[in-house]
């Protein structure tokens, strides 16, 4: 069972088949050993190195699984700071905060409600994933046999971390909205995720925050819509209610709240690379001339962007597994990425919806001009949106591709990116599925209508979105 639940970049199954207690716990037991493990290879002997920070959703299974992960991990040795129902970029503030040699969160993310899984970070909140981690943990899983382990009996405690996170998060607010002298108003919507719980905790009481909610119920850990602001038709409430209020922007979030989506106050949605270059002019007027991380989706106004402000441009993978090795090697002090997932160098180079969302209320601050005519300039190329493709053999569909253009610039940094006489497009295999998904750029609507045409003859079926 381990192998269907192990995926790229986390542990992620439909509930209780295959994913159940008796694999969170194999899964606590083989976290726990490669997580101290890697502490001790690096020559850590403080103590708080032998304890893992272990949090949960709000999905009705998550209570029944991380009890069994947490036995799993004191059975091994290792102690647990249980830090409760949180959300996931609180893990990776929490590991930091305590020193501890890595966390655990369970989740689902942005699932259906009968999914559920665990998201792993090692020390400094490094991302585990297949290759930097996760398959070492799969195997010490694997051979974990609840039966025969002779217990070690780890230590857990119980740790309320809210107002040091608070303190952490409002780092990133702009000092009117933190003292009241400026009032955002800002519609929300939860997803009946995690958002519903980290919202309250840590923006309640702002003095400059206007907050209009939507969908914070998170108790019966089912949702009114799917938790994935990446759909369009997750984003219809939030746009509505900011249609029929004085929102000046709106913002949504996916379930475990590490991921969001905004919206301006016309209720026009914003992609995630135009509000990474918006968000680009703050951050490097802050850190000059510093590093900006970004996925090779994005459309080529965000690398202008970035220089036109002095700063280096750094692409990257698609993942937060590479995103943030990126940061890190650069010391980037952002980054952003297509799927929602923003990066900051002053929250350990991980990635933060709170945070997010705490800066862009705090740009928008800095200039009276409603937010759309703010992001305006950015529309400057016409892009296609991601497009899936059905495909039975993905390498010779990109081989087909290849040879369709031979003066084309090729890179493969992540699947294949086409350059070809002012558009391009790029072109990546699923992780998980037998999909191609493309997403091509170029100078207007009719150019790219008719190079999506094109391409589209060698990459298979196309998927209704």
């Amino acid at each position: 069972m381990l192998g269907k639940v192990f995926k790229a970049y986390d542990i992620r199954a439909t509930y209780p088949k295959p994913l159940n207690e008796k694999l969170a716990w194999q899964i606590g037991y083989g976290s726990a050993q490669y997580l101290t493990q890697q502490a001790a290879e690096a020559g850590h002997d403080d103590p708080m190195m032998r304890h893992l920070v272990v949090g949960r959703d709000m999905r009705l299974s998550s209570p029944d699984l991380v009890t069994a992960l947490k036995q799993g991990i004191r059975d091994f040795g290792a102690h647990v700071i249980d830090v409760g129902l949180v959300d996931t970029p609180f893990i990776y503030f929490a590991i930091n905060y305590l020193g501890c040699c890595g966390g655990i969160q369970t989740t689902a993310s942005h699932n259906p409600a009968n999914y559920n899984g665990f998201k792993i970070s090692k020390m400094h909140a490094k991302p585990v994933g297949q290759m930097t981690g996760l398959d070492d943990i799969r195997r010490f899983a694997a051979i974990a046999d609840r039966d025969k382990v002779k217990a070690a009996d780890g230590r857990e405690e119980i740790r309320d971390l809210w107002d040091a996170y608070r303190e952490h998060v409002h780092n990133f607010l702009h000092p009117s909205i933190r003292d009241g002298s400026t009032t955002i108003h800002v519609a929300i919507d939860a997803s009946n995720g995690m958002a519903g719980t980290m919202v309250p905790k840590l923006f309640n009481d702002v003095p400059g925050l206007k907050l209009s909610k939507l969908n914070f119920d998170n108790s019966t850990g089912e949702f009114v819509h799917e938790p994935n602001p990446l759909v369009e038709a997750n984003l219809e409430q939030l746009r509505e209610r900011v249609r029929n209020t004085d929102a000046q922007l709106g913002i949504c979030f996916d379930g475990d709240a590490d991921r969001c989506m905004v919206v301006d106050e016309q209720a026009g949605i914003i992609g995630c690379d135009l509000l990474t270059a918006w968000l680009t002019r703050g951050f490097l007027a802050e850190s000059p001339k510093s590093s900006i991380v970004y996925d090779l989706r994005s459309s080529r106004i965000l690398p202008e962007m970035i220089l036109a402000e002095g700063g280096e441009p750094v692409r990257s993978r698609v993942g937060h597994v590479f995103m943030k090795q990126k940061m890190a090697e650069h010391e980037a002090v952002f980054g952003g990425e297509l799927s929602g997932h923003f990066y900051f160098r002053d929250n350990f180079y991980a990635d933060s919806g709170a945070i997010a969302f705490a800066s862009v209320v705090s740009a928008l601050v800095e200039d009276s001009v409603p937010l759309s005519e703010q992001i305006a300039p950015l529309r400057t190329y016409a892009q296609s949106g991601e497009i899936n493709f059905e495909t039975e053999d993905k390498e010779v569909a990109l081989d087909d591709l290849k040879r369709a253009y031979p003066g084309a610039n090729v890179d493969e940094l992540d699947g294949i990116t086409l350059e070809v006489d002012g558009w391009w497009c790029n072109v990546r295999a699923s992780n998980t599925e037998p999909l191609l998904r493309l997403n091509l750029e170029g100078p207007d609507v009719e150019t790219v209508e008719q190079r999506v045409a094109d391409v589209s003859k060698y990459l298979g079926k196309r998927v209704a979105h």
